[in-house]
């Protein structure tokens, strides 16, 4: 694949990533909750995300999904709810003064990854990641060429541009906290971040 759309797509999705979402959010309350390598893992899992819906739009799954009225629904439901009780959870463990992972009998099968699940799932389950490789992708995709090395490369620089921004963010915000970090402080930040996301939440599922 030549590099002119490569460029020509990462200039694409820099602003894209560049406006606050359910990411950004997880890696300002996992740093703030916990430490910068917690917002290491969800960035982390956040490219893994995106690596899956790469990988559903080489094999054409989320086409289908994106063409059936029913299954973006349920997509849209499955990561509304997600959010919302991530967010939720977030809110209690500021109360409560523990990580939302470590909580007892409540805990997703995925919990004891942390954050790293975190950034994972709610990348998975939204479907405004994978309308990224269903309406951004094909427009750098040439016909005369295999379709699935050339999506391979373009997921490789999305997740480059992902990464970058997303670990920039974890040392922004690994500093600020050295600067104030205090309990209130703490349980301040765990609070918004709950609030936002449980607002994310309620937009995706809203908007099926």
């Amino acid at each position: 694949m030549q590099w002119h759309p490569v460029l020509g797509f990462m200039a694409a999705v820099i602003p894209l990533t560049l406006i606050p979402g359910t990411s950004f959010t997880l890696v300002t309350q996992q740093v703030f909750a916990g430490s910068r390598v917690d917002g290491v893992r969800v960035a982390f899992g956040s490219a893994c995300g995106l690596l899956v819906h790469a990988t559903f739009a080489a094999v054409g799954l989320s086409a289908l999904v994106m063409s059936s009225a029913r299954a973006l629904t349920m997509v849209k439901l499955l990561g509304g709810v997600y959010l919302i009780w991530l967010g939720v959870t977030t809110w209690r463990s500021a109360r409560r003064g523990v990580e939302p992972a470590a909580r007892g009998r409540w805990r997703l099968p995925w919990a004891q990854l942390g954050g790293f699940g975190q950034g994972l799932w709610s990348n998975v389950l939204n479907p405004k990641a994978a309308s990224v490789y269903l309406t951004l992708v094909p427009q750098f995709l040439t016909s005369t060429r295999p379709v699935g090395p050339q999506i391979a490369t373009l997921a490789i620089a999305h997740i480059t541009v992902v990464l970058v921004w997303l670990l920039f963010w974890t040392s922004v915000i690994a500093t600020a906290r050295t600067a104030i970090d205090t309990p209130r402080f703490r349980r301040g930040m765990s609070r918004l971040a709950g609030a936002v996301l449980v607002a994310f939440g309620v937009r995706t599922a809203a908007e099926s």
